[in-house]
């Protein structure tokens, strides 16, 4: 049985990794972008949108919450739904500094 030590990898890794997890079904990209089109959608707007059963989409919010790429507020009984811009960004940032490392060290060993 492996040993996974994620504790002792750096925090950026592991935060690309989470967040890579998270964005690895379509369904959560397909989430994200109406989301972004569609600030305050309720899991049941997004259902609409969706071939997907509403447990389904509340598994793949669920999902994103966890990663932190989206917010979740309550207006009475309704739990409304955004895109977490800030952290979105930091990701986006980590792993631009990731692909331009990787990009320097292709050139080094070219």
């Amino acid at each position: 049985m492996a040993n996974h030590k994620k504790s002792e990898f750096a925090s950026v890794d592991q935060h690309i990794s989470l967040v890579g997890k998270a964005m690895s079904h379509p369904a959560r990209i397909a989430i994200l972008r109406i989301l972004a089109e569609n600030p305050g959608f309720t899991c049941g707007e997004i259902v609409e949108v969706l071939p997907l059963a509403q447990p389904t989409v509340s598994h793949h919010l669920k999902e994103l919450l966890d990663s932190g790429l989206i917010t979740v507020a309550t207006d009475g009984k309704r739990s409304l739904y955004n895109v977490a811009w800030v952290s979105w960004n930091e990701y986006t940032q980590q792993f631009s500094h990731l692909m331009e490392a990787m990009h320097k060290r292709q050139s080094i060993a070219s």
